[in-house]
């Protein structure tokens, strides 16, 4: 007979497993990733600009290029991308647009739109971050289109404004009316950035959406 006094045997538990540990932003996929944009920036640049009046500043794909930068990358890796590409340019490789390089870039017309590169896709990055956590993936491709719309204005043409304003000693109406040209080009190219990032984002789910989920 068992002793009535010996206490019944505790249930197992099975063993409570710790708060999960959030993946580091900057782990070796991020650096690579980083590299990869800053090169892919790189390549846009590279590739010839449309000349637009006499002023120095060509349409290019690099608008484009950045947009999806941040898109695909998020805030701080876009961000971070777009400042090795600078510091590389500003270094003496020639990946400026028309194969132009170092600081020297800053004196002419599209020193504004230069300076506007990190902002951009720090600005856009940290959009897609919010829309990916609140958008259905379905309606994400117009969320990321109106974020990038909105940045381009904020932090690309509006600094541009600024710049020609400073280098080339234009009024405040004649770098906005030089200005004006490069809007329907650019949303186009935030159109087409949007889409690419989804299907980016569909495809290799673990660059992003899983890191901010």
């Amino acid at each position: 007979m068992s002793n009535p006094t010996t206490p019944a045997p505790a249930p197992h538990r099975p063993a409570e497993s710790g708060p999960r540990k959030p993946r580091r932003m900057w782990d070796s996929q991020s650096l690579a990733l980083v590299s990869v944009f800053a090169a892919l920036i790189a390549a846009s640049a590279i590739v010839p600009g449309i000349p637009v009046g006499g002023l120095g500043v060509p349409i290019t794909l690099q608008t484009f290029a950045i947009m999806l930068t941040g898109l695909v990358l998020g805030g701080a890796r876009g961000a971070a991308a777009v400042g090795l590409y600078l510091v590389v340019a500003f270094a003496g490789l020639p990946i400026f647009s028309g194969g132009r390089a170092g600081l020297q870039v800053m004196a002419g017309g599209s020193a504004g739109y230069i300076v506007g590169f990190v902002l951009a896709a720090f600005l856009v990055g940290v959009a897609a971050e919010q829309v990916i956590r609140r958008a259905s993936a379905k309606r994400r491709a117009v969320w990321f289109f109106l974020a990038a719309a909105v940045v381009t204005v904020v932090a690309s043409h509006l600094p541009g404004v600024l710049g020609m304003m400073l280098n080339l000693k234009l009024s405040w109406q004649a770098a906005f009316a030089a200005d004006l040209v490069f809007y329907p080009g650019d949303l186009l190219k935030d159109a087409v950035a949007a889409v690419a990032a989804v299907a980016v984002h569909r495809a290799f789910p673990d660059v992003l959406v899983r890191r901010v989920k």
